[in-house]
C-alpha cells in the first residue's frame, strides 16, 4: 500500500493525539514498571517462530554511547535507556557509518557503506527501483508501517519513505511552558513528545494487528529539554546532558503506554541514532565535519519482548549497517539481498551462553563527504576505519592535501593521541584497507537518481535544522 493512501488520514491521526498528550503527561512522574516475563536464550532463538512480534525502531538523532550510564557516564542522564540495557542486549562497541544524518541513515537502512549508497552529498537521492528496504519487507509481511520523523534529512523526496503506508512529520504545536531550546541555529517548531503522542495514535489505531513503527527524535540534536531534567549545568556539555534526560523521560512515558495497553510483551524494541556530537576534544564542537570517536560511537541497545536478568553485553565491534540484518534473522523474515552487513544473532547467543566471541580482525568503516553540503565544491571524501583497539582516520584538507592520523583505544580511551608516527606497520595496514573500501563502489541496483533539484523552500527547512548549505 503506497504511503501517500494512509498520508490522508494524517490530520486527524495528529489531532486525536492531543488527546493522547494528556494522558501520557499525567504519567510523567511515574518509573514504569516492567511488565515482561524473565526470559532466555531459547526464547531469543525462537523469536523467529512467533507471529506475534511488533518492532518499534527509535533513532535518538546525535546521541553519543559514552553519555548513557550504560556505557558508562557518570550522570544520570538516561535511567530508563539503562534500564532497557540492563535487561536486554546492549553492544558495547558500535559505530555508525558517518556523523552526518543522511548518509548514516541511508546505510542503516540498506545495510551498506557510504561507499556504495552513493548517497554522500546533500542532494542525493536513495533510488526507489532495485534497493529493498527493511520496511518493503516487513510491509510484505503483513505489517502495517509507519514513519515518524523530524530530521529533513530523512524525508520522502530523498527516498526514505520506500514500503512506509504512513511516513510523516508530526505538526509541530506550541511548546509547553518550560521548555528551552538552547541550540541557537535551530529554528523549528515543536518537540519530540509531538511524534511520540503521534506514535500514540497510531498504536491506538493498529495496536492490534502486526506493526512495525520507525521514529526519529530530534531534541537531543536541538538541545531541548524542560526544567525537570535541568540537571546538569549550563555549558553545552551540560545542555546536551540535560536534553538526554529530557529524551529518556519522553520515552519513558511512551513505554509507560505501551506496557498500559499490553504491547510489551510482544514487541522487540531497538534503540540506535545516526551519529554523535563534539564537544571540544579537538577544539571543534558539532558533528558532520570528522570522523572520529566522539561523533561515530553511539549506543545500539535491544530490548526483547522479555526481561534478560541479568542483561547481556555484546563487547565485539559492530556497525549500523548490522542493525537490520540482525533484526530481520531475530524475526525470522527474509534478510536484505545484499549488505555490508551482517545479523549480530550468533554474538547475542553466544553472549547468552556465557561465551566471548573475539574480532580482532573485524573491520568497521565510517565515510564523510566534507563538502557534502557546498554546492559549487568538488568531493572531499573523508574516511575512518577500525580494527581492534585501533582507529584511521583519512581526512582531506582545503588545499587539496589530507592528513593521517591513528589512534589505540586499548591506551587512550578517549583517542586523542596520534601515535601514526609510533605504529607505522598499523597505520599502513589500515591504510591499505582504505585504498581498498574507496575501490569498492558498486551499488547492488543498476538504477541510480540524477541528484534532486532542490527549491529554496526545501533548502532551507534543512537550514532551519542548523546545517549551512550556501
Amino acid at each position: 500500500m503506497p504511503n501517500t493512501i494512509l498520508a490522508k488520514r494524517w490530520p486527524w491521526l495528529t489531532a486525536a493525539a492531543l488527546v493522547v498528550l494528556a494522558t501520557l503527561s499525567s504519567l510523567v512522574t511515574i518509573r514504569w514498571g516492567d511488565p515482561r516475563p524473565v526470559g532466555s536464550s531459547e526464547d531469543i532463538a525462537k523469536l523467529a517462530d512467533r507471529t506475534d512480534l511488533n518492532v518499534l525502531f527509535i533513532l535518538i538523532d546525535t546521541l553519543r554511547s559514552d553519555r548513557l550510564g550504560s556505557y558508562g557516564y557518570g550522570r544520570d542522564t538516561s535511567p530508563m535507556l539503562d534500564g532497557l540495557a540492563s535487561r536486554g542486549v546492549r553492544f558495547a562497541r558500535h559505530l555508525a557509518q558517518s556523523s552526518w544524518t543522511k548518509a548514516s541513515m541511508a546505510s542503516l537502512w540498506t545495510g551498506l557503506y557510504p561507499n556504495r549508497t552513493g548517497v554522500t552529498r546533500f542532494n542525493h537521492v536513495l533510488p526507489d527501483e532495485g534497493v529493498t528496504l527493511p520496511s518493503e519487507i516487513l510491509r510484505d509481511a503483513g505489517f502495517r508501517t509507519a514513519g515518524i520523523y523530524r530530521n529533513g534529512w530523512v524525508s520522502p523526496y530523498f527516498g526514505f519513505s520506500q514500503g512506509f503506508e504512513v511516513y510523516e512529520r508530526p505538526i509541530g504545536q506550541t511548546n509547553r511552558p518550560g521548555l528551552v531550546r538552547k541550540n541557537p541555529t535551530i529554528k523549528g517548531g515543536g518537540t519530540d513528545q509531538n511524534l511520540t503522542q503521534s506514535a500514540a495514535e497510531f498504536l491506538r489505531v493498529h495496536g492490534k494487528e502486526r506493526w512495525f513503527l520507525y521514529l526519529h527524535l530530534m531534541d537531543v540534536h536541538e538541545y531541548l529539554y524542560d526544567e525537570e531534567s535541568a540537571l546538569f549545568g549550563s555549558s553545552y556539555s551540560d545542555i546536551y546532558d540535560n536534553a538526554t534526560r529530557w529524551v529518556d523521560r519522553t520515552l519513558e512515558l511512551l513505554l509507560v503506554h505501551l506496557a498500559d495497553k499490553g504491547l510489551l510483551e510482544n514487541t522487540l524494541v531497538v534503540i540506535a541514532s545516526d551519529h554523535g556530537e563534539a564537544f571540544l576534544e579537538r577544539g571543534r564542537e558539532g558533528h558532520a565535519r570528522f570522523l572520529y570517536k566522539e561523533t561515530t560511537e553511539v549506543p545500539l541497545i535491544i530490548s526483547f519482548p522479555f526481561k534478560l536478568e541479568p542483561g547481556l553485553v555484546v563487547d565485539v565491534r559492530t556497525r549500523n549497517i548490522d542493525i537490520w540484518p540482525t533484526i530481520l534473522d531475530l524475526m525470522g523474515l527474509p534478510p536484505l539481498p545484499e549488505t555490508d552487513g551482517r545479523s549480530l544473532v550468533p554474538e547475542i547467543l553466544a553472549a547468552a551462553r556465557g561465551e566471548r566471541m573475539q574480532d580482532d580482525a573485524g573491520l568497521a568503516f565510517a565515510d564523510l563527504d566534507r563538502a557534502w553540503g557546498r554546492r559549487q565544491q568538488d568531493p572531499m571524501p573523508s574516511f575512518a576505519v577500525t580494527q581492534g583497539p585501533y582507529r584511521y582516520v583519512r581526512i582531506p584538507l582545503d588545499n587539496g592535501t589530507q592528513t593521517e592520523e591513528l589512534f589505540d583505544a586499548g591506551e587512550d580511551a578517549d583517542e586523542l593521541e596520534n601515535v601514526i608516527e609510533a605504529r607505522p606497520e598499523i597505520a599502513a595496514r589500515l591504510r591499505a584497507e582504505v585504498d581498498d573500501y574507496i575501490e569498492n563502489t558498486r551499488t547492488p541496483w543498476q538504477n541510480t537518481l540524477p541528484p534532486l533539484e532542490m527549491d529554496e523552500m526545501q533548502l532551507n527547512q534543512l537550514r532551519a535544522l542548523g546545517y549551512s548549505i550556501p
